[in-house]
């Protein structure tokens, strides 16, 4: 591949890591925006959820544009590992997220009695 070639390359993966940083900023405030102006929990959890999406656009970000450094005195072969380990770090977050659900489920269903109050609900 040619120099030229590598680095328009270069630039357009970072350029796509940022526009996903931008969009995940703009979701995640919007979504927290409305659900503290309706009181959804449902789309404040959506808003914890984009939260966590922005956590992974950001590590990402930083991590092509550092993989895509070239060979220096301490890395002889360039930083090209970099993305792998953002991508282990955003798979263990992914994976702690899943395991506190399903703890809470099992503990919910189990062992803790947790009574739902729907707004407007026959108590109502």
């Amino acid at each position: 591949m040619e120099k030229h070639d590598r680095d328009e390359a270069v630039r357009e993966k970072q350029a796509a890591a940022g526009k996903s940083v931008v969009a995940a900023v703009a979701l995640t405030g919007l979504k927290l925006a409305v659900g503290l102006v309706t009181g959804s929990l449902g789309i404040l959890a959506e808003a914890l959820h984009s939260a966590l999406d922005l956590v992974a656009a950001v590590v990402t970000f930083f991590a092509v544009r550092v993989s895509d450094r070239p060979a220096d005195r301490e890395h002889h072969y360039g930083h090209g590992k970099v993305e792998n380990l953002a991508a282990l770090f955003e798979t263990l977050l992914l994976m702690g997220t899943c395991v506190w659900i399903v703890h809470e489920a099992v503990q919910r269903l189990l062992y803790r009695k947790v009574e739902i109050e729907a707004p407007g609900g026959p108590s109502a």
